[in-house]
């Protein structure tokens, strides 16, 4: 139970009137749950495929932070919305309440592959798949040491919240408690919000024991080197982080701490819209056996799924452990510091170039600014991109104000002298609906010349509206697409674009101004 509950909660009252409790049930008998309450059906490959209704990504707008005494100066309520402690109480009897008739499946599970730096967390489900999805992205408990949940995390899609009593926004929620050290989850299926759930959580203790937490994907090269690779959710963090070269860390989340990074999953929660075999062969690979296909439109009769079948969302979704990928670490965590870091955007004005190198007061800015387009289907109510800002490229999971992080990456980039690019993976030659998406076979190109040092060796030029380095050649690129204007037609149009998206990432930095150093302000896109 949880043992610093303030208010007499816990696990283990909440599972008491629970009409039946399924505990620790191995893969196979959560898939055998699955398929006889028709939850889902399987996949030719064996994969568990499940729909999730009207949630098919993230409801920010209904997640919430309980707002007590002891934890109200440290969370930044400019970015997080909090929700009284009765309120939380309420749902919390009203789900247990609702739990007498259910079956409900718990397991414990484990964050952070570094065991001094790892969370307990034990989950209740009411659906089965729901538990194998725990089950495929986070770690098994630690068998050495004895039991102990440091979170709960109870989820109930099926319980509805009443926004006029219960103080949310909608039927659904997801609400965080760091004082009693629980999380629920009520209204909506989609199981990416368990995952972010844990993550804000982790967002919220590492940096307090002065250890990085990152939106990141990481993986190492044979000569142990390792690589970062930051972005918001289709900017291609598990794409290129499933690279058969080299070996996978995690393609998600991670700590960076005194002693290296470490992976703060066991599992990918790739997304696979038009996946085939020869785009992405790890991934696609990976799913099979154990694996959960979320809203991917499968063939009733063959059970073959169409990857390019959009009919549920574009937000399609694999979750898999991480031993599904032949090159992944799964041990020996932590990992050596980082020796580069790329920050991925998807620009949907297509002026950003497709690569760009980053000195470190302008690593801080596009930290501080986070700047992508939201892609279709990662959040309700996104149907094309969208031009956002989201600080530490993960606004939504931060809990505490984005200096706490930004410090954390600046004092560990200059300690450990970490080269820092950005990368473009979203349009050339025009804006979204005019220009097209920059080709994978390039993106891949230009990582690969990052991660070797070859691009560290070309001659660069000054980009003089945005301010960083464009280099003037990289093997296997055209030379043509590297600076985006000679992709454009109209180079008016291409300018008064750019003057457009410069002028966002000043007003953006202007909440910063006062708060960070001039210099690191000096060092964005001069609008």
């Amino acid at each position: 139970m949880n043992k610093n509950s303030k208010n007499n909660i816990s696990s283990d009252d909440f599972l008491r009137g629970a009409r039946k409790v399924l505990r620790n049930l191995t893969e196979a008998e959560l898939i055998e749950e699955a398929v006889s309450k028709k939850e889902c059906i399987l996949s030719a490959q064996g994969a568990v495929c499940v729909t999730t209704g009207r949630h098919t990504g993230r409801s920010p707008k209904d997640k919430f932070i309980v707002y007590t005494i002891g934890e109200r100066e440290k969370i930044d309520w400019s970015n997080n919305a909090p929700i009284n402690k009765e309120f939380f109480l309420r749902l919390y009897e009203k789900m247990k309440k609702y739990a007498a008739n259910q079956p409900l499946y718990v397991t414990n599970v484990r964050a952070g592959s570094e065991p001094k730096n790892s969370l307990s967390i034990k989950f209740i489900n009411e659906l089965a798949w729901h538990q194998l999805f725990v089950k495929r992205l986070f770690l098994p408990p630690d068998s050495q040491a004895a039991p102990k949940e440091d979170f709960t995390v109870i989820c109930l899609p099926r319980f509805k919240a009443y926004p006029d009593t219960d103080g949310t926004k909608s039927d659904t929620f997801i609400i965080l408690d760091f004082d009693d050290k629980f999380i629920l989850i009520g209204g909506g299926k989609y199981a990416g919000e368990m995952k972010k759930a844990i993550f804000s959580v982790m967002n919220y203790l590492l940096p307090q024991k002065n250890i990085l937490s990152m939106h990141c994907s990481a993986n190492m090269g044979k000569d142990k080197k390792t690589a970062l690779f930051f972005g918001l959710s289709g900017t291609g963090k598990t794409t290129l982080s499933a690279d058969p070269a080299r070996l996978l860390i995690g393609d998600d989340e991670h700590g960076w701490g005194d002693s290296g990074i470490f992976n703060l999953e066991g599992g990918c929660y790739a997304k696979c819209v038009n996946l085939t075999s020869e785009s992405e062969p790890e991934i696609y690979a990976a799913i099979r056996y154990g694996t959960v296909l979320e809203n991917v439109w499968i063939d009733k009769t063959t059970r073959q799924p169409d990857y390019f079948n959009i009919i549920y969302t574009e937000n399609t979704r694999a979750a898999y452990p991480l031993s599904y990928i032949n090159n992944a670490l799964t041990q020996g965590a932590p990992f050596a510091h980082p020796e580069t870091i790329v920050f991925l955007t998807a620009d949907a004005f297509g002026v950003l170039p497709p690569v760009a190198s980053l000195n470190a007061e302008q690593a801080m800015y596009h930290f501080l600014s986070g700047y992508t387009s939201k892609v279709a289907g990662t959040e309700r109510g996104i149907i094309e991109p969208e031009a956002t800002f989201s600080s530490c490229f993960g606004a939504p999971f931060l809990p505490l104000h984005p200096f706490e992080y930004a410090k954390l990456l600046g004092s560990k980039i200059q300690k450990h002298k970490t080269k820092v690019y950005l990368v473009n993976t979203g349009w050339s030659g025009g804006a979204y609906g005019t220009g097209q998406r920059i080709s994978l076979k390039y993106t891949r190109a230009i990582v690969t010349a990052i991660l070797n040092g070859q691009l560290a060796k070309a001659e660069w030029d000054a980009d003089p509206l945005f301010n960083f380095l464009i280099p003037k050649s990289c093997d296997k690129v055209p030379r043509a697409i590297l600076n985006p204007e000679n992709t454009w037609q109209d180079k008016k149009a291409y300018r008064e674009q750019a003057q457009k998206l410069a002028a966002l990432f000043a007003k953006n930095a202007a909440k910063f101004v006062g708060a960070i150093a001039p210099e690191i302000l000096a060092a964005g896109p001069k609008a």
